[in-house]
């Protein structure tokens, strides 16, 4: 086919197709853009090489989530209580029963490029456990691991044992101790899920009595793939085993419940694509609401649609997380992490590429939000396309709009900025990196797009 009728035939394909219309209304604010723009563990380079962190900077990235830090063990020196207290049986309220090392430097890096940790605290997935388990078992004394994980809080907070001020807002209890239904698959929390509940219980009535002004909560649930669509709707995607996630979710609530548990965030994920994920994400507010936890926030603080080796680094996956990132702000999540920010292997670095250890395309809708992030005050932004999704914030004369198109066909766009002119429009896409062009007239597949305009 000659070239001139592929370009009649893509012009004529857009001719048709039903124009996307987002439209802005800068006289409807509802509240200030979320911190959902925060990772998982952060880009370490080894032991000690903390090279990449200046990309979280520039980003804006508020979080990182401390869990898996490292890799396997959290390497054996970062953040997991028995990396911090290598002894179970020595003295909590000693300082020297603590190893706080390799920690300290980790946190100090993440500190000076204006980034909060999120500290988990517990111990890193055993991926393994059918060959061995070493640190999953459930601690052999409850209350002595919350006074150790109180000390920990302290170091790093208060400045015990020669340590430092930190605001470190967030302090979560282990991380998915439902993760398998047998205790022994179970490369979290080698125990019942009671267990688990009996921990929460009395390490969070301890820290909240300890630190109330800090949030406590957990348990960083594998989610909620099999919530059901409507009353009695069954989930595509329910098993034993994700249902097993559904009863501990509801047990864990009717336990604090009746218990009066601290909780004043809980923490889930999900690697479901956009639209589930955010149903999920919706789902969990609705009953956290109807449990009585309306004032519970909520931490997405895993998450990354449908990752596999394929979509790894490619603008498909970089639009797919735009569209995510652009839901969780527009839904009721307080803050979400991304899983994650490693400059590694494997199916979970979509930010950063291993082999050049330069930003992937996703990086870029990060530098994207936090230009939504620096203006602050988030307004009404509607779209006619459930398969393009935007949001958008203003501050003083100033606006800016992230768009994601995720449809797969190429669809012509009008964008209403309610008598607004247009300053510029940054584009990632397949061929372009944060290049400045013409507001385009088509939105073209998997293309975000950063607007800033002004009022006039």
């Amino acid at each position: 086919m000659k070239k001139g009728i592929v370009f009649g035939l893509t012009a004529l394909a857009c001719a048709f197709a039903s124009a996307v219309s987002v439209k802005v209304d800068c006289s409807k604010p509802f509240g200030q853009v979320k911190p959902v723009n925060g990772v998982g563990q952060p880009p370490t380079l080894g032991v000690m090489n903390y090279g990449m962190f200046h990309y979280l900077k520039e980003a804006g990235i508020p979080f990182s989530r401390l869990h898996d830090v490292g890799g396997a063990f959290g390497k054996n020196v970062y953040v997991d209580i028995p990396n911090l207290f290598r002894d179970f049986d020595a003295d909590p309220d000693n300082p020297a029963s603590y190893d706080f090392a390799f920690t300290d430097k980790l946190l100090e890096a993440l500190v000076k490029n204006g980034v909060e940790p999120f500290f988990r605290l517990g111990v890193t997935i055993e991926n393994n456990v059918e060959v061995k388990a070493y640190r999953v078992d459930p601690p052999k004394d409850y209350l002595k691991w919350t006074k150790i994980c109180e000390h920990v809080i302290r170091h790093y907070t208060e400045g015990w044992a020669n340590g430092y001020r930190y605001r470190i807002t967030y302090w979560e209890i282990w991380n998915e101790p439902e993760n398998h239904p047998e205790p022994a698959c179970n490369p979290m929390w080698n125990g019942p899920f009671e267990s688990y509940m009996k921990l929460y219980g009395v390490a969070s009535a301890h820290l909240k009595a300890k630190f109330p002004h800090l949030k406590i909560g957990g348990y960083g649930s594998c989610g909620f793939y099999a919530a059901a669509k409507g009353e009695a709707v069954a989930a595509a995607n329910s098993s034993p085993r994700t249902e097993h996630f559904m009863t501990c979710f509801t047990n864990f609530l009717a336990q604090a419940k009746a218990n009066a548990w601290p909780l004043d965030f809980f923490s889930f994920h999900s690697y479901s694509m956009p639209a589930e994920a955010l149903r999920q994400v919706a789902w969990c507010r609705e009953k956290l609401d109807d449990c009585g936890f309306k004032d519970t926030e909520m931490s997405f603080n895993e998450w990354l649609p449908s990752p596999d080796l394929q979509s790894r680094g490619t603008m498909r996956q970089a639009a797919l997380i735009a569209a995510e990132l652009i839901g969780l702000q527009n839904g009721p999540c307080t803050t979400a992490m991304i899983y994650d920010a490693r400059c590694g292997g494997g199916n979970y670095s979509p930010l950063f590429n291993p082999l050049t250890e330069k930003p992937h395309k996703a990086y870029w809708d990060y530098v994207a939000f936090n230009e939504l992030r620096k203006l602050g005050t988030a307004v009404a932004c509607a779209c006619d396309d459930k398969e393009v999704y935007a949001c958008a914030a203003a501050k003083d004369g100033a606006v800016a709009v992230m768009i994601a198109n995720i449809s797969g066909k190429e669809v012509p766009l009008t964008l209403g900025l309610g008598g607004g002119k247009v300053a510029s429009c940054r584009v990632i896409d397949a061929s372009r990196t944060w290049e400045e062009i013409p507001l385009p007239s088509v939105l073209a597949p998997d293309t975000v797009l950063l607007v800033s305009a002004v009022r006039l």
